[in-house]
């Protein structure tokens, strides 16, 4: 049986995403963080890289303009697009707005897998069979899934203050796993856990959530003096820990679902 796949962002530039593979790491991903600066040769680079060595690329474009992702798409042409927009309204205008897309881009670039972020609090429960819900719209136009965490307020609405104004994910934090492996079961596209992953909890991620895959980005980047994460730069050890703690989780003897002592 095929193991968990490692999934690393930001990766930006063709050097670190060979180091990156280098370490075992499957899925690279790279941010597009301007629609206005949506043409960068260097992440071009990086994603011709990616696919001449035999790993995925995944491309997350952080604006929902139809014809600019079109244009992006036609400039990078990755193995994924990944959207991430909060879609916190389930549905709502937002929801139709990604499925109108998605099944655009399914259209003119069947070549293309879609990834979609499904937003999960820390503590969904309450909003559990709404994430589901949303999933379950979701999932025709989709290949993947990718369970990230959203900050909610007191009220357990969405809070506004993401750390991306309009997007789910970078927040450092862990999401209901509970929820995120109710989403596994039910899900007939795979799903990749993130939210949080670190080398210190992935194993855990691994065996309570059973997902297709795990996704780092905020607990593998590299710090500053004063121990917080740097956007897009990547610390060469913590991802080795991960890789090595996530063959750990998938070396595991397990009977059925459950994991065995033995």
């Amino acid at each position: 049986m095929p193991g968990t796949i490692v999934q690393i962002y930001e990766i930006q530039t063709p050097d670190e995403a060979r180091a990156m593979i280098g370490l075992g790491v499957d899925h690279i991903g790279s941010v597009i963080t301007s629609r206005d600066d949506r043409h960068d040769p260097v992440i071009r680079e990086t994603v011709s890289v990616v696919r001449k060595m035999g790993a995925v690329s995944s491309l997350i474009p952080l604006y929902p303009d139809p014809g600019a992702v079109f244009d992006t798409l036609d400039y990078y042409r990755p193995h994924i697009v990944h959207f991430c927009d909060r879609l916190d309204d389930h549905g709502g205008s937002s929801v139709r707005a990604a499925l109108q897309l998605q099944e655009a881009v399914k259209r003119r670039f069947p070549d293309i897998h879609v990834m979609r972020s499904i937003p999960i609090g820390q503590a969904a429960e309450a909003n559990r069979d709404a994430v589901l819900a949303l999933a379950a719209r979701l999932e025709p136009v989709s290949d993947y899934f990718l369970t990230d965490t959203m900050i909610v307020g007191e009220s357990g609405a969405a809070d506004e203050d993401q750390p991306v104004a309009g997007f789910v994910g970078i927040t450092g934090l862990t999401c209901d796993w509970s929820v995120a492996a109710e989403l596994v079961a039910r899900s007939r596209i795979p799903v990749i856990l993130a939210g949080g992953i670190s080398p210190q909890n992935v194993a855990d991620g691994i065996l309570q959530v059973r997902p297709f895959g795990v996704d780092s980005c905020t607990c593998t980047n590299a710090v500053d003096e004063s121990g917080r994460p740097i956007r897009f730069k990547k610390d060469p050890a913590r991802i080795k820990a991960l890789v090595s703690e996530t063959h750990r989780a998938d070396a595991m003897p397990m009977d059925g679902n459950r994991l065995t002592t033995a």
